[in-house]
């Protein structure tokens, strides 16, 4: 290998997600990188195959009160309420930031209603980005608050009406809080879903013992981080083998094993996410060292380890 050149050159990291290629199996989770431009001096984006951006939805968030965050023992927990500054201005500031750099860009959609996320799909149909991920973790304000990805029938529902009106591919956003993740993987694969992406956060509970109250405001909160990265693999590996979709799998990831090893369970691709916030810099060594594992087992390309477990 020629000095200088990124270690991926060695090997053929590309993937191929519902149709669109990405140069290696590395995004960034929702919510954990902002739009990418915060990332840019840590991180060269070039070298992702895909940069994923925070939730968007057709009005302005403000999120949930304060606080907000809390760490956990390997991890930590959000009720962030997907604070966001609205479809207007992501498509005048955001698009346009991630498009100065060569990687692929996958919008995170969210809403609170059919069609608050409808709303936003027909709107990015005619935007330069390349995919849409559907976060279905909200809450459905007109079913009582259920959230849409609890639901099969509301998964597969709601999998139909953007499909409607997207323009690009389409990935569901599975939430591992459901008695059975294959058979919310089989609903959106009904629906019409592009492809899936799981695990998103597993919602707990911290409580403060000498305040003796909630350590969030919102009471409960999504937890992330590498406690939660065993059960991700596990999900990853029921859905890849309840669907024929392509899978982005996330869910702990804090290094290239840990990544490697949710490819083997099955998935497609990686989603990077907590990890981000204790070391900026992961993402890409992340893409160096999927590449280093499979020279040293002699792996030509990402999909012949794909699910080989």
């Amino acid at each position: 290998m020629d000095v200088g050149k990124p270690i991926e050159n060695a090997v053929d990291m590309r993937v191929n997600i519902a149709g669109v290629e990405w140069k290696n199996p590395v995004t960034t989770a929702s919510g954990t990188f902002g739009s990418g431009e915060e990332f840019s001096e840590f991180v060269d984006l070039n070298r992702l195959g895909a940069v994923t951006t925070k939730g968007v939805a057709n009005i302005p968030w403000a999120g949930n009160p304060t606080p907000r965050i809390a760490e956990t023992y390997g991890g930590m927990m959000n009720a962030i309420g997907l604070q966001n500054p609205g479809i207007d201005l992501f498509c005048e500031r955001d698009i346009p930031l991630l498009r100065q750099y060569d990687t692929k860009i996958i919008v995170n959609v969210c809403g609170k209603s059919e069609e608050d996320y409808c709303e936003v799909v027909e709107r990015l149909a005619g935007e330069d980005v390349d995919m849409l991920e559907i976060n279905i973790s909200c809450p459905n304000v007109k079913e009582g608050g259920i959230a849409f990805g609890q639901d099969p029938k509301a998964a597969e529902h709601i999998t139909k009406a953007v499909k409607k009106y997207a323009g690009q591919p389409v990935i569901m956003k599975l939430s591992p809080n459901v008695t059975s993740i294959p058979e919310m993987a089989k609903a959106v694969e009904a629906g019409g879903a592009d492809a899936v992406s799981l695990i998103n956060t597993l919602t707990g509970m911290k409580i403060d013992v000498h305040r003796r109250r909630f350590v969030l405001a919102n009471k409960t909160g999504g937890v992330s981080g590498p406690a939660i990265h065993p059960i991700a693999v596990r999900m990853v590996y029921e859905a890849a083998h309840a669907v024929k979709l392509p899978i982005i799998g996330m869910g702990g990831i804090a290094s290239a094993e840990d990544a490697v090893e949710m490819i083997l369970a099955g998935a497609d691709a990686v989603s990077v996410g907590t990890v981000n916030f204790h070391n900026p810099a992961v993402t890409e060594e992340i893409v160096e060292g999927i590449a280093a594992y499979m020279r040293t087992y002699g792996f030509a390309r990402v999909a012949d380890m794909v699910g080989i477990v």
